[in-house]
């Protein structure tokens, strides 16, 4: 347990940094890394987990965005924050985090308008490639995460006020089940299909890495449900006689 002076920081004030922090720092790299496609199936060996419907559209995990790996990350810390600091926090995050990946597409950019130095010409042609398509992706994510985000933060609050301070699995689960299904499917189709102007994907393709990524985030959100509920024993013990009025105020927004 991390003691503070009683100059520093109140405990409440350190936990939102925190879990800001592991938010921010998911979300961010999930989108850097997001360009990547993968097969989730290979390095496990199940490739008969795929249910081929058509050449492009394949119902498995053989073609995954690499940031879906750890996004499971981004939305338990959300359902966190959402539980000790309400929906109003969730949004306070999820604005920040837009304008953070908006100016790492800023940054993006300008890198790659950049002049190469003689030496690098036959590497800038690569990079800029891969860059370009990581915008694609960077802009698609910014319009899903917002959405999906705010849509996370109403929907467990709804549940909320029906459970009370019961069934944490429930509103977890049932907010990020809405939630990421917006988002799974509108940053593939606006990463790979509507900004993608030199080899835009067919819709059957974009329906299958989106269906992918929608299941697959699904199903690690139920299997982590157990660290939920571990971190939320974590964070009573660490707050004490706060965490319940804390999750007082957040209901009650």
């Amino acid at each position: 347990m991390i003691k503070m002076k009683s100059h520093s920081l109140d405990k409440k004030t350190f936990l939102f940094i925190i879990l800001s922090g592991i938010f921010f720092t998911n979300a961010i790299i999930a989108e850097i890394i997001g360009v990547k496609i993968i097969t989730l199936e290979e390095m496990i060996g199940l490739t008969s987990l795929s249910v081929e419907i058509s050449k492009d559209f394949i119902l498995g995990f053989d073609k995954m965005t690499a940031g879906v790996i750890i996004w499971p990350i981004v939305f338990i810390t959300t359902d966190i924050i959402n539980e000790y600091f309400g929906k109003e926090g969730v949004k306070k995050i999820s604005y920040l985090a837009c304008v953070f990946i908006a100016y790492i597409f800023l940054v993006i950019w300008i890198a790659t308008k950049l002049p190469a130095a003689a030496f690098w010409e036959k590497n800038n042609e690569n990079f800029v490639s891969i860059f370009s398509i990581g915008l694609n992706i960077i802009t698609g994510s910014i319009v899903a995460f917002l959405i999906s985000q705010l849509l996370d933060a109403y929907v467990f609050h709804y549940i909320r006020s029906i459970t009370g301070s019961k069934k944490i699995w429930l509103r977890a689960t049932g907010s990020t089940l809405i939630s990421q299904l917006f988002d799974s499917f509108i940053v593939i189709f606006v990463a790979f299909y509507l900004l993608e102007s030199k080899d835009p994907w067919p819709i059957s393709r974009v329906l299958s890495v989106a269906l992918s990524n929608y299941i697959y985030k699904f199903l690690i959100a139920i299997l982590l449900t157990p660290l939920l509920y571990l971190v939320h024993h974590w964070i009573d013990s660490y707050l004490g006689k706060q965490s319940e009025d804390l999750q007082r105020l957040a209901k009650n927004q």
